[in-house]
């Protein structure tokens, strides 16, 4: 991230967006802008908050962003129809009176749950979707990928009117067929709730409810097929329906309950109602009983990872033998951090964000806190956004050292919340007192001119209460102060003011190192002018070098064409035919010359024999004049 980025900073695209800054929502498009055919137009803000309700700025080509405000809202106003679908049809189908006492209601809600159900198939044609990483807004596309989806069918079929056919409400169990628009609803509640586990236990209840809901609505429909009271078996015949109803919810809870105590059956239509619910009771109280078990683990194991377990460090103790103080200090820093709501290990939480994700949502919470430090204000966010992944939060109890006089110097700390006091050998006379804001333990850490006591903690820090503290590392620091001098500057010039308050800066050492360091780079000076004057001899001996070989060459050369030059000459009375050599036989001819002087003693005196291939078509052996 570039220092001073803001989150809200526009970036523009190949396809003509202007997009903005990526929120928990959504994609943030400027309103307005004239895209392409591929993503379609721009999607409304809101001026207020900047997070995007993603309408497109036309009119008559709006669009809805799938992570949305708009589409989230609307999911969860197209939940209610389907429940009521799920809960209420059976209802009216198996109690008569429901049915007749409030015709009136029914079909006004009816026709409000069919009106919901046709927008429905209106949101499916104006929702974008993602293609290959972007947001595809153009209608057409957006047109064809729905008719060619598996959910066009299903909506298609909840919506036909085979009210028409009959007045029985059984006759609309069509409209059930919208469920999976549900659970899609149900995946956007759990992410977007900050407390999922309970969630996921209220689903879970919600199902089972709505199982026992037609479990006992079947119960009492079967007891008034076979006669209201005519057997302890079937639902007596109370004078309210709402007393059936109740009667028959209890008997299906004892029943998928697997609690037993059910009334015995004696029909055959009650032995095979009761076979077929207990069938379903094992099948799915397993399920949901093996769910909630799940949800519990889970539950445990985030848990875990938020807060470290007390357990292991309470048995340590007591296999160590170890007093009840510490057990009980040790278990008051947990329940503190739990009460307080602080994480040791925030960054193991969010391991598997990206970077710069992880950086935006850590400095988002302790960014404010950051800054308050004063070695920190003046710089850029940007800065601190990189800076504020390295720190690690630590908490300290009452009465714990952060660091003791002598111990090697590791870290440094900032204060983030809580009081300390620099304390004296005996560890009960305060000093001085350090609160929000303020840091220490960077004299061990950076390299000071006459510091004596190198890289030895210098005081004794005691937490008087809980202690909320940045932590930062050496490597972490050291490469800090070299991005930054400004910063390595102020350390040092604080480091050296303590110091020298506490007798521990020898000023004459630190003369004398600077003595040091500056003798030391009046050498490195002379060594440079000295490697400057080798070069230049290193570079004159080259060209020479280059110059003399140059003139070999040319010599060489001259040689050569001094060589190509020469004439045959054949024997006496033969025609003389004048052959040019190849380059290099200048250097070649005496040998040749010498080696024919061996082979025919008796030869051509100043001729050397040459080959027949040399001489030409006319055959024969040639001689060349040496010279």
């Amino acid at each position: 991230m570039e220092p001073g980025t803001g989150s809200g900073s526009r970036n523009v695209t190949s396809t003509g967006t202007e997009p903005g800054s990526r929120t928990g929502i959504g994609t943030v498009t400027k309103p307005g802008t004239s895209t392409s055919a591929e993503t379609g137009a721009g999607s409304g803000t809101d001026p207020g908050t900047g997070t995007g309700h993603h309408w497109c700025a036309s009119t008559g080509n709006w669009t809805l962003d799938p992570s949305g405000d708009w589409y989230y809202w609307w999911l969860s106003l197209m939940a209610l129809p389907i429940l009521y679908n799920w809960i209420i049809l059976i209802c009216r189908a198996c109690f008569s009176e429901v049915q007749v006492a409030h015709a009136g209601l029914w079909r006004c809600l009816d026709g409000i749950s069919d009106t919901l159900y046709l927008l429905d198939i209106g949101i499916h044609l104006h929702t974008a979707f993602l293609e290959a990483g972007l947001l595809v807004r153009a209608r057409g596309r957006i047109g064809h990928r729905y008719l060619r989806s598996s959910s066009l069918p299903w909506d298609l079929a909840s919506l036909l009117p085979t009210g028409l056919l009959h007045s029985s409400p059984l006759a609309r169990a069509n409209r059930c067929l919208r469920a999976p628009r549900l659970w899609e609803a149900f995946e956007r509640w759990e992410t977007r709730t900050g407390h999922p586990h309970a969630f996921r236990v209220g689903k879970l209840l919600l199902y089972l409810l709505v199982a026992i809901h037609w479990h006992s609505c079947l119960y009492y429909a079967l007891s008034a097929h076979l006669g209201l009271g005519t057997d302890p078996w079937v639902c007596p015949n109370a004078s309210r329906p709402l007393r059936r109803y109740l009667h028959s919810f209890y008997i299906s809870t004892l029943v998928l309950a697997t609690v037993g105590d059910t009334p015995v059956p004696g029909r055959q239509e009650e032995l095979l109602f009761f076979t077929l619910g207990f069938l379903l009771a094992v099948l799915g109280f397993a399920t949901v009983t093996g769910s909630i078990s799940s949800v519990i683990t889970n539950l445990l194991a985030a848990d875990a990872i938020f807060y470290p377990d007390p357990a292991p460090a309470k048995r340590y103790l007591r296999a160590q033998g170890a007093g009840k103080g510490l057990a009980r200090k040790v278990a008051a820093w947990h329940q503190h951090l739990r009460a307080e709501r602080k994480l040791p290990s925030e960054l193991q939480v969010l391991k598997f964000l990206p970077r710069s994700l992880m950086a935006e949502v850590v400095a988002e919470v302790h960014l404010p806190a950051l800054a308050r430090v004063g070695i920190f204000q003046g710089w850029q966010e940007g800065v601190l956004r990189q800076l504020v992944l390295r720190l690690r939060p630590q908490v300290f109890g009452p009465g714990e050292f952060v660091c003791r006089r002598g111990d090697v110097g590791r870290e440094m700390f900032f204060i983030r919340e809580g009081r300390l006091a620099v304390v004296a050998e005996d560890g009960i006379t305060q000093l001085a007192v350090l609160g929000q804001g303020l840091y220490f333990g960077e004299i061990s850490l950076i390299h000071i001119k006459g510091n004596t006591s190198g890289n030895r903690r210098t005081a004794n820090i005691l937490s008087l209460g809980y202690s909320d503290l940045f932590c930062l590392s050496k490597e972490d620091l050291t490469e800090v102060l070299t991005e930054f001098p400004s910063a390595r500057a102020a350390l040092e010039a604080k480091g050296r003011q303590l110091l020298l308050a506490m007798g521990k800066l020898d000023l004459q050492a630190e003369a004398r190192e600077v003595a040091a360091q500056e003798e030391a780079e009046r050498w490195l000076r002379e060594l440079e002018v000295a490697l400057e004057g080798l070069q230049v001899r290193a570079a004159r001996l080259v060209a020479q070098l280059e110059a003399n070989g140059l003139r070999m060459a040319l010599r060489v050369q001259r040689l050569e064409a001094g060589g190509r030059r020469r004439w045959l000459a054949p024997p006496r009375g033969s025609l003389r035919l004048p052959v040019p050599p190849p380059p290099g036989a200048a250097s070649r001819s005496l040998s040749r010359w010498l080696r024919s002087r061996k082979e025919h003693p008796g030869g051509f005196p100043g001729l050397l024999p040459v080959p027949p291939e040399r001489v030409g078509a006319g055959g024969g052996a040639g001689y060349v004049r040496c010279r």
